[in-house]
């Protein structure tokens, strides 16, 4: 942490904030922040945060420096950034990368939609990448919209899943404590060397057991794995009919509800408004099952993919789409049905390039009740699969439950 002289009275755009586990506690505290700075008759202190991220991440073992390897094909950096935004009292973000990586950072910022995100040169070391961070904070420069802040969190650009608890404590423990400059030739982020040899004030602020640093390839894997967990924790089912009616689309949600206990199970129709679905996905549902039941084959389904295409939901993370069809060999034929349904492979290829990965399942029905419960569950488990892996390999296949 470093400080930044006081001045400058721009108020930074307000960014979605990140819903906390602390509740109240965290909304009090983020209070206490602003009245820090209230109390000697100032305006609420300024924050920004520094992420160095110039290395080219030797120990990663891969040509592309770590920072921009891809997780769900999107870069790691990105990850970092969004995390950094949720929090609505950091004012600015500075990202340091080398000179051959400022057109792709300003390409990932643009098409990730972020926002109060600057970028400069990284230095030759990562303490003269933050303080070229520092630099662009603190230096009038013309049409500079940055704040002068008072506090700057220097964060790593490979951490990404810091919370807005840990980023505040830091703040608190900054202002109470105070910071002092160090030598950015010989300087040391290390505590214990701090203390002894560079005569500053610090204070170790205890992390949580997510805020770990992706250093070599199989940490790729592992922050893969748990984006793919916090996203897979909601589902929607979509029908045809209006919600509260009987039908085979109430029974599967109250199957998807039995099976995956730890899944949020909502619901939602298209017969009539979009309000209703349109409110899930502004709560970032990345989940959905679109029950085809009383229209033709993939009317209703069409329909969804069209709202969210609208919607730009998939833009951050992968969406998953299962378009789920009841039909009656008695009625017809099996293979009959599967060859109406094969257009969606060419649904799924077009969608996809929105990052929304589509698949069908067929279920069998009408059928005994013991029978339909036992199809019914297969299906829990199929879009269970489907949602937590995410395999764009099964884009456009048709799965039978």
């Amino acid at each position: 942490m470093e400080p930044g002289p006081p001045g400058g009275s721009r108020p930074a755009e307000r960014g979605p904030c990140l819903s906390s586990p602390l509740g109240a506690d965290l909304a009090a505290s983020a209070s206490l922040l602003s009245a820090a700075g209230a109390e000697a008759g100032r305006r609420p202190l300024a924050v920004a945060a520094v992420l160095p991220a110039g290395g080219c991440g030797e120990r990663m073992g891969v040509p592309t420096p770590k920072q921009f390897c891809p997780i769900l094909e999107r870069p790691l950096i990105s990850y970092t950034l969004q995390a950094l935004e949720r929090v609505c009292w950091i004012k600015d973000i500075v990202v340091a990368v080398t000179g051959e990586n400022i057109e792709a950072m300003n390409s990932i910022i643009q098409k990730y939609q972020h926002t109060r995100i600057s970028v400069v040169e990284a230095g030759v070391t990562r303490h003269r990448s933050i303080f070229n961070g520092l630099k662009a904070l603190v230096e009038d420069q013309p049409n500079s919209k940055l704040c002068k802040p008072e506090i700057v969190i220097i964060h790593d650009a490979v951490r990404p899943f810091v919370e807005e608890d840990v980023l505040l404590k830091v703040v608190i423990a900054a202002k109470e404590h105070g910071c002092s400059d160090y030598d950015l030739e010989f300087g040391t982020e290390c505590l214990q060397l701090a203390l002894k040899y560079c005569h500053t004030k610090a204070k170790l602020v205890e992390g949580s057991p997510d805020l770990w640093k992706v250093t070599y390839k199989r940490d790729l894997y592992a922050a893969e794995s748990i984006i793919k967990e916090r996203i897979s924790q909601e589902i929607c089912v979509i029908t045809d009919v209006k919600e509260g009616e009987e039908n085979v689309g109430h029974l599967l949600k109250e199957v998807l509800k039995s099976e995956l206990p730890h899944v949020k199970v909502t619901s939602g129709a298209l017969c009539h408004a979009r309000g209703d679905l349109q409110q899930i996905i502004l709560k970032q549902c990345y989940n959905f099952v679109c029950v085809n039941v009383m229209t033709s084959d993939f009317q209703e389904t069409q329909k969804l993919l069209s709202v969210l295409e609208e919607s730009n939901l998939s833009i951050l993370y992968p969406v998953v789409v299962v378009s789920v069809h009841f039909f009656d060999v008695k009625l017809v034929p099996l293979g009959q049905k599967m060859e109406n349904l094969m257009s969606i492979r060419g649904f799924a290829k077009e969608v996809r390039k929105r990052n929304i990965l589509l698949c069908g399942l067929l279920i069998c029905y009408p059928q005994g009740e013991q029978k339909l419960q036992e199809s019914l569950r297969q299906a829990a488990i199929i879009i269970a699969a489907l949602i937590e892996e995410r395999n764009s390999g099964l884009v456009g296949q048709l799965l039978i439950a």
